[in-house]
């Protein structure tokens, strides 16, 4: 099943991209990292994330562990929303603590790293594969049935079998 297909609820979306629920929930409301799938719509409803915005997720954090304030990660976020998050898994990000670029090829970090810039770097395609490999191993949810599914392992047939006898 294609990624475009499957949406992930507030605790996978933590358990995925390693942060917590309060981290989840104050980035959802301060527009940090909006849920594309389905947002939140007043008590009990549950907020529903695409694979991208897990992975956009995980580089926040990853960011917010290097120092990175949220003044600028909200600045690098709007600007990979803005180019419509095109080849993200090919990109990197870097930054010198203040700033964050994006390089889209070797030659963009060796021109950075060489303007004496870049302090420390976030390739996105390591990002990417993590987040898939921790989504395979949690709940996922079909965004057109709102069926359950488990994992993207094949060896989880017999628990589809009994979700979809419930």
């Amino acid at each position: 099943m294609a990624s475009e297909e499957i949406g992930y609820r507030g605790p996978t979306a933590c358990a995925a991209a390693g942060i917590t629920y309060r981290q989840l929930d104050y980035w959802a409301r301060t527009g940090l990292v909006e849920p594309s799938v389905r947002p939140a719509h007043g008590s009990g409803t549950q907020r529903l994330y695409s694979f991208r915005d897990v992975v956009v997720l995980k580089i926040v954090k990853r960011f917010l562990d290097t120092g990175v304030s949220l003044q600028n990660i909200r600045s690098a976020v709007r600007h990979l929303r803005e180019s419509g998050f095109s080849d993200l898994e090919r990109m990197t990000l870097m930054s010198d603590g203040a700033t964050v670029y994006e390089c889209s090829s070797p030659d963009e970090v060796h021109a950075l790293l060489q303007g004496g810039q870049g302090v420390f770097g976030i390739a996105v395609g390591v990002v990417w594969r993590d987040v898939e490999s921790a989504l395979s191993q949690l709940h996922g949810e079909r965004i057109d049935t709102g069926e359950t599914l488990v994992g993207h392992n094949p060896m989880d047939e017999l628990a589809r079998r009994r979700n979809k006898a419930v």
